[in-house]
């Protein structure tokens, strides 16, 4: 398979170049050119499977000549493995017809760790087969960073540097990132908020002369392979409750628009989604566009749901350039607008395309701690409150009753103690057995100014586990 990048000018590269690239040279996004599509009786057979080998069925035509068949199933067997329940994604039922589906069973209690369990993997399979060492340089709201480094932390060919925003993330975040120490793992905290260290990472990228030949990659959810795992709850959850006999309707709390774009790549796939609901907190950029046509950045607001804590959604130029034919010029046209101007709107023809598949809603900090309690008065289950945001939206906005609706549980409550305290819930939560000492660990973490200089100077130094680039 091949992949294209967004805005048309960059060279189509293979699943492993694409892996190792992260932003394409014009600095559009990188998709698949053409992508598989499965009939209802191939996904109708995947009823049952492990989580492994329907993310093997799924995921294979993605990376297809570039990892063996036998080398790829060891990978995800070995990589879902760590998961601590069996099921890996189980779905626990809320009400009559909606479900939470549990993406928190993973080693760092957070989706990410769909990907990024299966990402460090992948990298170390063909930097090994290369004979090759990269820098990895990501940026993280809170969950991505943990996910990384976990998922990065015993790879022989990877130095990785991660930017959060200083006190921006909760502590539970914040510790699970600092305490796994190696001379290969690097956390840096930025006196700005999350895009200030989103922009640093993609300023990167665009040029990376500092790193004096060293491969900058990058980890965050424009890489596709990120997105490529995201894709196989889709579809396990949907087995599991009737597809592709019928349709299912998923609610997904997102941010950088790469967990819900997942979801609308399965459908395009053949698996009979007939509604996805964008679930967003007070920083709605998302909201704004769906319900109104109106892309634009405003000021960035700290909050409970400090994942979503983002203003510019890095990967919703994917779904654009579907809106828009895929044609390349015109969605370089449509971003090099937004980069002067701070916004975008496109023809209504476009979004009312769009408008067909998507709903919206954004939730502030009031409403998710009176979903979280109403939640657990109704079922003693507690909710994070991105997975709360989730589930007001699946409320507010689902089209049909028949349908079942499933809202992606993005994060273990554990991680968000404060927003469950607010909301009056008086069970108490304990970390899993894997965790049950983080408060005790040694933290290693560096206060850098939001200055571009100073973190590619701090990168430079300390890159090469430990020895200057």
């Amino acid at each position: 398979m091949r992949y294209i990048s967004t805005r048309g000018q960059a060279p189509a590269l293979s699943f492993e170049d694409v892996l190792l690239t992260g932003l394409a040279s014009d600095g559009g996004l990188y998709v698949p050119e053409n992508l598989p599509r499965f009939t209802v009786e191939e996904i109708a057979s995947w009823a049952g499977l492990p989580y492994h080998e329907l993310a093997f069925r799924i995921m294979r035509p993605f990376v297809e000549g570039c990892i063996g068949d036998a080398d790829f199933k060891q990978i995800l067997e070995e990589t879902y493995g760590t998961f601590e329940h069996s099921a890996v994604a189980p779905l626990r039922q809320l009400g009559a017809n909606e479900w939470v589906l549990e993406l928190f069973h993973g080693p760092t209690l957070a989706f990410k760790d769909f990907a990024l369990q299966l990402l460090g993997r992948l990298l170390d399979h063909v930097l090994s087969k290369r004979g090759e060492r990269v820098v990895i340089m990501g940026a993280t709201s809170g969950d991505t960073g943990s996910a990384a480094i976990e998922g990065c932390r015993r790879c022989d060919n990877v130095d990785i540097f991660i930017l959060h925003p200083y006190q921006r993330v909760s502590e539970v975040q914040r510790r699970q990132m600092t305490t796994i120490l190696g001379d290969n793992i690097h956390n840096i905290a930025i006196e700005g908020n999350f895009d200030d260290c989103q922009e640093m990472v993609k300023a990167s990228f665009a040029d990376q002369g500092f790193l004096k030949g060293t491969r900058l990659v990058a980890v965050n959810s424009i890489n596709w392979a990120r997105i490529m795992a995201q894709i196989v709850y889709y579809f396990h959850a949907a087995l599991q409750l009737g597809a592709p006999a019928r349709s299912v309707a998923f609610s997904v709390p997102t941010g950088n628009f790469g967990d819900i774009f997942a979801g609308y790549l399965a459908r395009n796939m053949g698996l009979p989604v007939n509604q996805l609901i964008v679930a967003t907190n007070r920083n709605d950029i998302l909201h704004r566009f769906m319900s109104g046509n109106q892309y634009f950045k405003d000021t960035l607001h700290a909050s409970l749901s400090p994942s979503m804590d983002i203003m510019v959604s890095s990967n919703f130029e994917r779904l654009l350039f579907d809106l828009h034919g895929r044609n390349g010029v015109a969605l370089a046209e449509l971003m090099a607008t937004f980069k002067a101007t701070g916004k975008l709107s496109i023809e209504e023809d476009r979004w009312i395309e769009a408008r067909k598949l998507f709903d919206s809603l954004a939730v502030d900090d009031e409403a998710t701690c009176a979903t979280i309690a109403q939640v657990f008065e109704q079922t003693g289950e507690v909710l994070d409150p991105h997975t709360a945001i989730g589930v007001k939206a699946a409320r507010e906005c689902r089209r049909s009753l028949s349908t079942p609706m499933v809202v992606l549980g993005t994060a273990h409550p554990v991680k968000f103690p404060d927003a469950v305290e607010k909301a009056g819930v008086g069970k108490a939560l304990e970390l899993p057995t894997h965790l049950r000492d983080l408060f005790q660990r040694e933290e290693r973490c560096t206060v850098l100014p939001n200055v571009l200089a100073s973190v590619q100077a701090f990168v430079a130094q300390h890159g090469n586990r430990g020895k200057p680039l």
